[in-house]
């Protein structure tokens, strides 16, 4: 390669890698393969390492990637949160070893770990109480998520027993369980919202929520594997883990000390097969020289230390044909396209199918029909096309288009500003759309009809005995029981439910109703805001983003449902059913206007009650929970451990500050 080939290809491979990083770091939306990134990372290094004068400190190998969020205050790490080297061979891991020992001479172990696959956190303690909790930033900064860190159960709040620190930093992985992670997706596909990809994705865009309750009801899990501080138990680093676990802290009970690199290749043998079985993601072996003196002596570089590596296993990847690509509807209207395939074997299962996501996917992986693709089961549970053999591509293969009209109902396809999702707007003559509403209606989460599921809805539908969720309720025993399948008893346990749902908590029939970004929680918070559906459905948009945690893309979903005439005249038939439309009287009874018209915040930590129990308590009595402090502010209801920040901005706006008692005393 030329001078001037060399530098065009050097600035390509930063400009490629900047984009893959943000995509990546900041947006949680990858776009290829841990490996096929590391690869493209070694090649600039290389050709970096090869020609110094085109060196640049911006360079994608000076930094260690950043998830930085100016929603969150960012803090600086008392140890830089460096990440590590990967490795992808044996023969890697023996030149990595073999570095070591001529660095040194004395005899040394390695500890071998599992490396889960999550987000990284650094967790600060303090006398035994959890101080701070930051991410991993660009190694130097990293986003304070304390509170939310403290709704994940796995975390202690305070230790137990003794004989740790009176300060240190502790370091893990907080990670999303596969059982949740797919409840999660199933929840975020109800409620129209894109599935997360992978579980990495799922922990790190829950561990930034702006709301802490909803990291706590995602049942975020969390394992430790560094201690850091200058007074530790031990000179072991596997000696200072086991330390921890007696304090409280969640470590894997598979790390192993090898003696040498030959042991610490079976470790990776043993679990190339075995980390499938385990609850939770992982994606290879991390290797660390046991003795911390050590570990200080050989240091670290830029990037990476010298006495730790990382062996990434290949994700599980095989090659095959795109037949075509066919486009589903869903119940809202979201349209997504899965690619079609040449059956293949993949991780144990045979793959026909796998997703593609959304027209940006099918843009980036320039697709074409007829391509050799490569399909990937990585920490990803549905299989994904991650490349194309492009040098097999026939050269008149025609590339695939996202359609632009619904191949259900042929309505012109509409995609929002900010969106990655085409939708249908046809919602009320969309078939799959209006039959979704119904499966969805009748689903155990919401009306929990007993009896009814999607083949019977579909059946019903198509015999034209229902064309929407109020025609369920003027079902007849005999219209039920001479269809296929059913019979009287069918007949008769499928009224029975419905007649029973007619006791259905307003709250799940909101949720019911299947309102695009209304799922269980916002269906509950709005229940309990405004009391009834008539307050609901004449609620104007400033009024519904006044409520806690209802932010302008929900209201703006919100009054367009109850815009529609339709939609109003389903709600008229729904009450003269008798399905319950307002808050019950001992929710009602619970309720006052001691705190109308006060915007509060909470910060801190509270002795008498949760911080969600707290923002219950204001939403009750009236108020109005807020997430920054701003002029309009009426009071910080301040705990222990508040952040400095917010103190004094309450005192420079002169907002006042009050304990806990403080406002118990004010509801009474």
């Amino acid at each position: 390669m030329t001078s001037k080939n060399i530098q065009q290809r050097i600035t390509e491979l930063r400009s490629i890698l900047d984009d893959y990083n943000h995509r990546y770091y900041v947006l949680s939306q990858p776009v290829i393969s841990d490996q096929k990134f590391d690869m493209l990372m070694k090649e600039l290094e290389k050709l970096e390492a090869e020609n110094p004068d085109f060196f640049d400190s911006n360079s994608p190998t000076q930094r260690v990637g950043s998830d930085l969020n100016k929603e969150f205050e960012q803090v600086r790490h008392q140890y830089s949160m460096l990440s590590l080297s990967n490795s992808y061979s044996e023969e890697e891991l023996r030149d990595f070893d073999q570095k070591i020992r001529k660095l040194t001479d004395q005899k040394f172990e390695y500890v071998c770990e599992l490396k889960y696959d999550g987000t990284s956190i650094s967790l600060r303690y303090k006398n035994g109480m959890l101080d701070k909790a930051i991410t991993r930033g660009d190694g130097t900064f990293g986003d304070d998520v304390t509170n939310n860190v403290r709704t994940i159960r796995s975390i202690p709040l305070k230790l137990k027993g003794g004989g740790y620190p009176e300060e240190f930093e502790i370091r893990g992985e907080i990670l999303l369980p596969f059982s949740e992670f797919d409840r999660l997706n199933e929840e975020r596909e109800e409620e129209g919202e894109a599935p997360f990809a992978n579980v990495r994705n799922a922990a790190s865009g829950t561990l930034k929520s702006q709301k802490s309750s909803v990291v706590a009801e995602r049942k975020l899990d969390a394992y430790f594997y560094y201690l850091l501080d200058e007074n530790l138990p031990a000179d072991g680093h596997l000696e200072n883990l086991q330390a921890t676990k007696e304090w409280g802290f969640k470590i894997s009970p598979d790390t192993r000390k090898c003696v040498d690199m030959n042991e610490v290749i079976a470790f990776i043998r043993k679990w190339n097969t075995r980390r499938f079985e385990l609850p939770v993601a992982t994606d290879g072996i991390v290797i660390k020289v046991n003795s911390l003196s050590l570990q200080q002596y050989l240091g670290t570089t830029a990037k990476s230390p010298r006495w730790a590596i990382a062996y990434k296993y290949k994700a599980e990847q095989a090659s095959t044909i795109l037949q075509s690509v066919s486009f589903q509807v869903g119940r809202t209207g979201a349209v997504t396209p899965v690619a079609n395939l040449d059956p293949v074997q993949l991780a144990g299962t045979t793959v026909k199918r796998a997703t593609l996501h959304n027209a940006d996917i099918i843009k980036n992986l320039d697709l074409h029909l007829g391509d050799t693709v490569f399909v990937e089961k990585g920490g990803e549970i549905i299989p994904k096309i991650v490349g194309v053999d492009m040098a097999a591509r026939h050269p008149m293969a025609q590339p695939v288009d996202f359609i632009r009209n619904c191949p259900e109902c042929g309505t012109p396809l509409i995609r929002k500003e900010g969106e990655a999702a085409h939708y249908c707007p046809n919602e009320d003559g969309c078939p799959p759309q209006i039959k979704g509403k119904m499966e969805h209606f009748i689903s155990r989460k919401a009306m929990n009809i007993d009896g009814l599921g999607a083949e019977t809805i579909d059946l019903l539908f198509n015999e034209g005995l229902i064309k929407n969720i109020a025609d369920i309720y003027d079902l007849q025993k005999d219209q039920i029981s001479r269809l296929e399948r059913l019979g009287d008893k069918s007949a008769e346990r499928i009224l029975k439910s419905l007649s029973e749902s007619r006791q259905i908590p307003f709250e799940k029939v909101l949720f019911a109703l299947g309102i695009r970004y209304v799922g269980e929680t916002v269906a509950k918070i709005l229940a309990h805001r405004l009391m009834n559906i008539e307050n609901i459905i004449n609620a104007s948009l400033e009024e519904l983003t006044a409520v806690d945690e209802i932010g302008g893309r929900i209201a703006e979903s919100v009054r367009s449902y109850f815009s529609n005439p339709e939609n109003i005249g389903l709600i008229t038939r729904l009450k003269q059913k008798g399905l319950q439309m307002q808050l019950d009287e001992e929710s009602l009874a619970n309720r006052s206007a001691k705190l109308e018209g006060l915007s509060i915040i909470i910060s801190g930590t509270f002795e008498k009650n949760s911080r969600d129990d707290l923002k219950k308590m204001i939403e009750q009595n009236g108020g109005k929970n807020v997430s920054s402090i701003s002029g309009n502010t009426s009071y910080l209801l301040a705990g222990n451990n508040i952040g400095p920040s917010k103190l004094e901005k309450a005192n420079k706006l002169n907002i006042p500050i009050i304990s806990e008692d403080d406002f118990l005393k004010m509801i009474g």
